[in-house]
């Protein structure tokens, strides 16, 4: 998403290349080109210099009144947008107040920059006032992150961060910058995508899937009398929603949405067997367990699908579509490993099995399948006992009288806990983008700054969060 002309995002002391500014100026005007235009955050000590220029800035600040909710509406906002949600806090107690929502974007794949103030250089290591290593604290919660030590590096620091965050793996990364660095004066200049990438040497994602790979798995899915489509998170992150649809179109394969998957493919269509895992549907759960192959497409294979991986899907083939190639047999070995983006995937898979189709191939019969889950539809549907007279409304009944009464496209979030599951299972998510939970992390308190972010990223729709009492008052302030 990186702007690389020097007319985007014009604040009205937009600098020239070769003129003198401070690195608080570059800092900000680097955000500008790069498509930023609101940032969650708290002042404090040592980012108090970039403060300053983002009252002339084009960019919108949102103030927090604790910076882990700067994080999770960061978050929210990049759920919703697919572009980077932004976080700017001070040193200290503010970047360890961050660490929350740095390891939830990390697990569920979130594009996020966080923007951490520090002692000045020569304090550094003395256990300053609010010092803290915050560059060590986030290593293992980021996917790139870097102390700045002079205000000539901050252009292309930011340029990185910007890059790392939203390409492969989208994820959470964070430049720490010191107090000084942001004060003292630097030559403006903007790096170029090629100077970006070549200073990037050993970080080239791969994005399109072997050929090879994709033949044997348009092969599989053609011979497959049990097949299921496996749909994770990793269908909404590469925008394959479309592709998915068309694979679907084209082989009437059933499909399960992971919880981070829910809207990536329309709860209203036939095919669609909702939610799978531990609190997931019956049906969900017993076709993925009787299938013989799992096509699974941005999934990772979470304990929470999963349970005991030995007698997980016991006789199913596993085609496995992932741009993690660390997510290759980490925890079920695949038949069919693709590393590479999703829709590119998809798209090659779909052109791969269309052209066996028209040289003659059939696609197994699956109709005694369907028939079956069909079954399982009508014996266990997913049901509740309606309160009687006079008692408590259940909270699914509530769940289903908000959805029925919400616009189309209206964005539900979630904390964690009971009410996440009556969400994610009773409202009815037909469009992409209109669920925002934590996943991996499982991180209470995420409900209300995600809604707000949420919000700041779609301003016209309707957002409403679903919590919890303990969720609410973790972040209420």
């Amino acid at each position: 998403m990186s702007v690389t002309s020097d007319t985007a995002g014009d604040s009205p002391l937009a600098p020239a290349p070769g003129d003198r500014i401070t690195g608080a100026q570059a800092l900000i005007r680097a955000l500008e080109l790069e498509g930023v235009d609101v940032i969650f955050g708290y002042p404090g000590g040592c980012i108090l210099p970039a403060y300053d220029p983002l009252l002339d800035s084009s960019i919108r600040h949102v103030l927090v009144r604790h910076e882990q909710g700067a994080g999770h509406m960061a978050e929210g906002y990049a759920h919703v947008s697919g572009l980077p949600g932004v976080a700017m806090v001070t040193s200290g107690p503010a970047a360890t107040n961050l660490v929350t929502p740095l390891m939830d974007a990390y697990m569920d794949s979130i594009p996020m920059v966080a923007i951490t103030g520090q002692v000045s250089t020569g304090a550094i290591g003395s256990d300053a006032f609010q010092e803290c290593d915050t560059v060590g604290i986030t290593r293992s919660c980021t996917k790139h992150n870097e102390l700045i030590m002079s205000p000539d590096d901050i252009p292309m620091a930011v340029r990185q961060a910007f890059h790392i965050a939203t390409t492969g793996r989208p994820g959470p990364t964070l430049i720490d910058v010191p107090k000084d660095v942001l004060q003292n004066q630097m030559t403006w200049h903007w790096p170029s995508d090629d100077d970006v990438l070549s200073s990037l040497p050993g970080y080239r994602p791969n994005l399109k899937g072997h050929p090879r790979m994709v033949r044997e798995a348009a092969k599989l899915i053609l011979e497959s009398e049990r097949p299921i489509i496996y749909a994770g998170g990793g269908i909404l992150k590469a925008r394959a929603a479309e592709a998915l649809a068309e694979l679907v179109d084209l082989t009437g394969i059933h499909v399960v949405t992971t919880l981070m998957a829910r809207g990536a493919f329309p709860d209203d269509h036939e095919l669609n067997l909702g939610m799978p895992g531990m609190h997931g549907n019956a049906t969900a759960v017993t076709s993925m367990q009787k299938s013989d192959l799992l096509i699974t497409l941005g999934a990772r294979f979470d304990d929470r699908i999963t349970g005991k991986v030995d007698a997980f899907a016991p006789e199913a083939k596993i085609i496995h579509v992932d741009i993690d190639p660390a997510e290759q047999g980490k925890v079920r070995r695949p038949d069919v490993p693709i590393v590479g983006d999703c829709r590119l995937v998809i798209e090659d898979i779909v052109a791969e099995i269309r052209t066996l189709l028209d040289g003659g191939a059939t696609q197994a019969d699956t109709s005694a399948w369907k028939s079956k889950v069909s079954g399982w539809q009508e014996q266990f549907p997913l049901v509740y006992e309606p309160s009687d007279p006079g008692e408590a409304l259940k909270p699914q009944f509530c769940i289903e009288q908000l959805r029925d009464a919400a616009p189309p496209e209206t964005i539900v979030t979630s904390g964690v806990g009971q009410h996440q599951m009556y969400a994610s299972q009773y409202w009815h998510f037909n469009t992409p983008y209109t669920w925002v939970n934590s996943g991996g992390l499982g991180t209470m308190g995420f409900s209300i700054p995600a809604a707000i972010g949420a919000k700041a990223a779609k301003p016209d729709a309707t957002v409403w969060a679903s919590d919890g009492d303990g969720c609410f008052q973790m972040t209420a302030q």
